[in-house]
């Protein structure tokens, strides 16, 4: 997901977004522990798309975008 999709995005849609990614990280991690993982660059991907949503989060809230 690129940056400029995320800024089209509301708060909540951001919100609801992060937590999905957090979800699917944490599947990911399993299957990687338990080597059922075949696409490892998955992992990455997701917690570069977790740091995006982050950050244009914090942005939001420092220029006091109404949540």
């Amino acid at each position: 997901m690129k940056a400029t999709e995320i800024r089209q995005m509301t708060v909540q849609e951001i919100r609801e977004r992060l937590a999905e990614d957090h979800d699917n990280l944490i599947t990911l991690r399993f299957q990687l522990a338990s080597s059922q993982l075949a696409n490892t660059a998955q992992l990455d991907q997701v917690r570069k798309d977790i740091a995006r949503l982050q950050t244009i989060l914090r942005e939001r809230e420092l220029s006091g975008e109404q949540q």
